[in-house]
């Protein structure tokens, strides 16, 4: 089993109370960093924000409107990720996501990434940039880059087209990223067709919109509607081409089995896991993984989709194991509180509930136990310590609990169970 770390970087209210600054956020961060690294983690991922939370609130359309603070503080990862780089000897460094429809989409960011791989290869000669891409996860953060309806039917179907348009940027994004030449002529066409929507009634609804408004309706309900575009280019290719790619990892934050298998038909592109996905889709998405990962990547292993987690332990002085345990789960419940307030408004005690019983919770001996018992031996566990938490110091400890505690446990319980 692997260990990964995940950084949020979010700017709000701790459950302590108090918003840091943008200064005390980073200095935590890099606090934080500098001891992952001596600890022993894998990859060290970044959340990746764009545009200020706080600012989108006034739009007319929010995506988060209850959200205090900003959800994000990294908004551009390359240049994190080489001030990353540099302030450590051993960890890789991953994006968690980026979303390659923001910050000048997906030309602009294929460019980007190639520069700061480059870069890295100039001061350091083993390790790797994580690239984790999406759509994004709030709609508000794309539309400044013209990702949004540009017609009625577009409207109708915006849901599922947003998703066909993350699949345009993708090819777009790979394919100069592997040194391709391309042009917008020679990208995938986007038809939408009952396949692309949940029901009968969604699909009617983009239908009516393109009979209603479309110049091009014959006047009946079409059984396919084609998508311009979304963008349009004549020949390009990037600079630099000549760097080091195989210090590239490409991993791709998206559930839609049909993405999955597009990306890869390009280049080896690895999958994002959340720590709430229901254990039948992980199964079905090795399965699918192990069929259609691009063979330049090689054999399909699980450790290439690291599994997200938060954990909530408590080993701090002065207390017995019970009481650790209890105040875990007490700091737990107030930071998944915290959470779901900030997204939606309100507390919602059923997903509270379904959130808490997929974290790790407890003294170390439990999250040990937790861990054997939810992932499988050939996981790569993404942990979550700083989820709402400012107080670094403690963060740092928790992580050192995990590390030099709780991993030692399950590798125990691995090994006597085999």
């Amino acid at each position: 089993m692997k260990h990964d770390i995940f950084f949020s970087i979010s700017q709000t209210p701790g459950v302590a109370g108090g918003t840091p600054s943008e200064k005390e956020m980073y200095d935590n961060y890099f606090e934080q960093l500098k001891h992952a690294d001596r600890l022993g983690f894998g990859v060290g991922w970044i959340a990746q924000a764009h545009l200020s939370t706080e600012t989108q609130k006034s739009n007319s359309q929010p995506v988060v409107p209850h959200w205090q603070g900003e959800v994000g503080l990294c908004t551009d990862f390359t240049q994190l990720a080489l001030e990353s780089f540099r302030a450590t000897k051993n960890i890789d460094i991953g994006s968690a996501v980026v979303s390659i429809l923001a910050s000048g989409g997906p030309i602009a960011q294929a460019e980007r990434v190639a520069n700061t791989v480059q870069f890295l290869s100039r001061f350091d000669t083993t390790r790797k940039l994580h690239l984790g891409f999406s759509a994004g996860r709030f709609e508000f953060m794309a539309r400044p880059y013209g990702i949004e309806p540009r017609n009625e039917w577009e409207k109708a179907a915006w849901k599922a087209l947003r998703g066909q348009i993350f699949i345009e940027a993708s090819e777009i994004f790979l394919r100069l990223l592997r040194g391709d030449t391309v042009n917008s002529n020679i990208i995938r066409k986007t038809v939408l067709t009952r396949d692309n929507f949940r029901s009968d009634d969604d699909w009617l609804e983009v239908q009516t919109a393109y009979q209603k408004y479309s110049p091009d309706s014959d006047g009946s309900k079409p059984s396919q509607i084609m998508i311009p575009n979304r963008y349009n280019f004549e020949n390009i290719s990037i600079v630099p081409n000549n760097w080091p790619r195989e210090r590239l990892q490409l991993i791709v934050g998206t559930h839609d089995p049909n993405a999955q298998k597009f990306v890869n038909s390009f280049l080896p592109v690895r999958v994002f896991n959340l720590s709430i996905t229901a254990p039948k889709i992980i199964d079905e998405t090795h399965e699918r993984m192990a069929e259609f990962y691009h063979t330049t990547g090689g054999k399909w292993h699980r450790s290439y989709m690291p599994r997200t987690s938060f954990v909530f332990i408590n080993d701090e002085p002065n207390l017995s194991e019970s009481e650790k345990s209890m105040v875990a789960k007490s700091e737990a419940s107030a930071a998944l509180q915290a959470y779901w307030n900030a997204l939606e408004g309100t507390i919602d005690p059923e997903k509270v509930s379904k959130a808490a019983n997929n974290a790790l919770i407890g003294n170390c001996e439990e999250v040990a136990k937790q861990i054997v018992e939810r992932f499988h031996p050939e996981d790569t566990v993404m942990a979550w310590f700083d989820f709402f938490n400012h107080d670094s110091a403690r963060v740092c400890r928790n992580m050192s609990a995990y590390m030099e505690k709780v991993v030692p446990m399950v590798n125990k319980m691995l090994e006597e169970s085999s």
